[in-house]
């Protein structure tokens, strides 16, 4: 057993790709080895910006040998037969063996091979997982046939201490494996050679250069924190920023500097903003939780100076940023919010769907009557909210800034001394914008946040531009869970088709020569798709989602309060004793009928009171007929409660009529009679699921 090591050194790889393809170097690697049969080790690997690396402990020095046996025709077969078996395996006929069997002599070709040491192996693995890994987008250099995220410039690979034969094939061209590296691009960019992953890792951090990621965005953490500390302030906490920040340095060192107290008037978004985006920059915060005006950067260098001539420079390329922030802010708030609307109609929504002024005005139409159902939205609010909700996408900042979108409007829509709710509906129409995304709560930012994404499911999907496998390039997913989440998170009792109807027909009214179908027939099951993933997510059981979404119930309800509350109520009454044992009985129904109906029975009509003659289905019928008084407002969802108390009754009725009644009787009337009870039983129970979907 022996250990490997492999480097390949490049030019800077982009800190986003990083993470991702350390881990499919360990995966491919892993995976080469096993498929050339040469035992390993676990596989470790890591990243920094000029290096990708893995090591693998305990390599198999060789593949075992490898005999195997094929058996061919039989010992008497036509020549012809013989001989294809022969050319197959490469054998003459005195090399293969004629054998007894249970089904006569038939020859058998004994392979041996003898395993390959792994030096032999490793080259044609290492070229391989080169060429297969994965990079969002890749390059090729110089004259070079191999792809890769940016040129290589040289390959590590050392096995049991000593360098692979051969190199890394580029057609045309080789890049040689070799036991060499470079440690700091600036620090020790001199070249030096290692035997081992031990002193690969040593004199490589001795060279400034940290191998390992996490400690890299550890030592930013807590460097950035201690600094602050020390001025008596807080780092803003943010994890991807120091995922990607110590993606781009590999020896991370942390400084503080200053801007401008007066930038401070912006609003705090903008400063986080410029701050992270265009510097990847660590916004600090004093002791009352304010932005400060001080920020934490990191270098990729230990300056002569201590960092006074970096953090200088830093400040400068800020100051510039700032003041461009600055202006924007103040060119915008020249135009009220109101004003920019009128803009949104050089804004294109969509080719076939029409201009953001038109989304603008359909949004406010909708979010009008999405308000007469909301409580506590006012309908004149959600209308003014949802039509100016767009308008700050025609400013500069939204224009530098497009995450800024929302936010920028609530703060220019209080500056036009808008409604609160107005301004708060403008900031979170956007939201949720993913699982980990809060939900609005607000009534006029619900009404403005469903209004925003209905009417973009509706119009996507009438004109036919519907999710297809991976490829969702509209984010309608998305839409449709922020719809669920909107909706069920404040608890909304909202049918969707009538909503969905109403939101066909207002692209009707304003898009010009709009050719698209209303989608409700599509859209409805889409979003009830989605709220099945969402269930599932909250860990209800797949098989009473399954079952209370069942085709066989027909369209699925259009109200998902409603739909969620019969799925948790179901859950709930299965795990009571009556909820078990009436699914055995619905189970056993269902059986029989099945069973008759194979042999040719056939459904028709409801069961006769009058053929009833024992007091055993006499009561069932009975029963049966008080659940189906209660099953309409259970269907509303306004009274479950009280519908699966009445439907737990059916227990002793039942097991009653199992025990003393026989379904298959001699009198034929009896029998049809009976098997009518049972289907009027089974389609009482699937009044609100389809039990035949519950497992266990």
């Amino acid at each position: 057993m022996a250990e490997f090591l492999l480097e390949l050194f490049c030019e800077e790889i982009p800190a986003g790709y990083q993470a991702a393809a350390a881990a499919d170097l360990a995966r491919r690697l892993d995976a080469g080895l096993a498929a050339a049969r040469l035992a390993h080790g676990p596989v470790l690997s890591g990243v920094t910006p000029r290096r990708l690396w893995a090591v693998v402990a305990d390599v198999a020095e060789g593949q075992p040998d490898l005999r195997e046996e094929r058996r061919g025709p039989r010992a008497d077969a036509p020549d012809k037969a013989v001989a294809g078996f022969l050319k197959a395996n490469g054998l003459e006929r005195e090399q293969v063996e004629t054998r007894e069997t249970e089904r006569g002599a038939f020859l058998f070709a004994v392979i041996e091979q003898a395993g390959k040491p792994s030096v032999d192996l490793l080259p044609a693995i290492v070229q391989q997982v080169v060429e297969s890994l994965s990079w969002p987008k890749s390059m090729r250099w110089s004259d070079n046939r191999l792809r890769w995220v940016r040129p290589l410039r040289s390959v590590l690979a050392l096995f049991a201490g000593q360098v692979l034969p051969g190199g890394l094939d580029l057609s045309p061209g080789v890049l040689t494996f070799g036991n060499a590296t470079a440690g700091h691009r600036f620090l020790a960019p001199e070249p030096f050679r290692v035997r081992d992953f031990a002193e690969y890792r040593d004199r490589l951090r001795a060279a400034y250069v940290m191998i390992d990621a996490a400690e890299r965005a550890e030592t930013i953490r807590e460097d950035a924190q201690r600094l602050a500390a020390s001025q008596d302030l807080s780092v803003v906490a943010d994890d991807a920023l120091v995922r990607e920040v110590a993606g781009l340095v590999e020896w991370p060192v942390v400084l503080l500097a200053s801007f401008d107290r007066d930038y401070l008037n912006l609003p705090p978004e903008v400063l986080t903003t410029t701050m992270r985006k265009n510097q990847r920059y660590f916004a600090l915060t004093d002791s009352t939780g304010a932005l400060a005006p001080r920020f934490a950067l990191v270098a990729n260098l230990l300056a002569d100076d201590g960092g006074t001539a970096i953090v200088a420079g830093n400040e400068r390329v800020l100051r510039a940023r700032l003041a461009d922030a600055r202006f924007f802010w103040d060119q915008d708030r020249r135009r009220s919010l109101a004003s920019r609307v009128a803009d949104l109609s050089g804004m294109v929504f969509h080719a076939r769907l029409g201009h953001l002024r038109q989304k603008a005005d359909r949004m406010a139409a909708l979010a009008a009557d999405l308000a007469r159902v909301i409580p506590g939205a006012d309908i004149e609010l959600a209308s003014t909210a949802a039509r100016l909700a767009k308008a700050d996408l025609g400013t500069g900042m939204v224009a530098e800034f497009p995450e800024l979108q929302g936010v920028m409007g609530r703060y220019y829509a209080e500056q036009d001394s808008e409604a609160s709710e107005v301004a708060l509906a403008i900031r979170d129409h956007y939201r949720p914008a993913g699982p980990s995304d809060s939900c609005p709560s607000a009534p006029l930012s619900v009404c403005v946040a469903l209004a925003d994404k209905i009417d973009t499911l509706v119009g996507f999907f009438a004109i036919g531009e519907t999710p297809t496998g991976s490829r969702d390039p509209f984010a309608l997913r998305r839409a449709a869970l922020g719809v669920i989440r909107l909706i069920l998170e404040n608890g909304i009792r909202l049918p969707l088709v009538p909503v969905f109807g109403q939101a066909a027909a207002l692209y009707g009214r304003t898009v010009d020569g709009f050719d698209g179908a209303d989608p409700t027939a599509i859209l409805l099951p889409f979003v009830a798709e989605r709220l099945k993933v969402h269930l599932r997510e909250s860990g209800i059981r797949h098989d009473l989602v399954t079952a209370t979404f069942a085709e066989r119930l027909g369209r699925p309800d259009d109200d998902l309060v409603r739909l969620v509350a019969r799925t948790s109520a179901l859950a709930l009454f299965l795990e009571t004793e009556d909820g078990a044992n009436l699914l055995t009985a619905y189970r056993r129904a269902a059986n029989i009928v099945r069973a008759e109906t194979h042999k040719g029975w056939v459904e028709t009509g409801t069961p006769d009171d009058a053929l009833l003659s024992q007091k055993e289905e006499i009561r069932l019928a009975a029963v049966l007929h008080e659940l189906a008084g209660v099953s309409g407002k259970a269907l509303d969802g306004a009274d479950l409660k009280s519908y699966f108390t009445a439907l737990a009754a059916l227990r002793q009725p039942v097991d009653a009529f199992f025990d003393n009644v026989t379904v298959n009787s001699d009198d034929q009337h009896l029998r049809h009679n009976r098997l009518l009870l049972l289907m009027a039983l089974c389609r009482c129970m699937e009044t609100v699921a389809d039990f035949s979907c519950i497992e266990g």
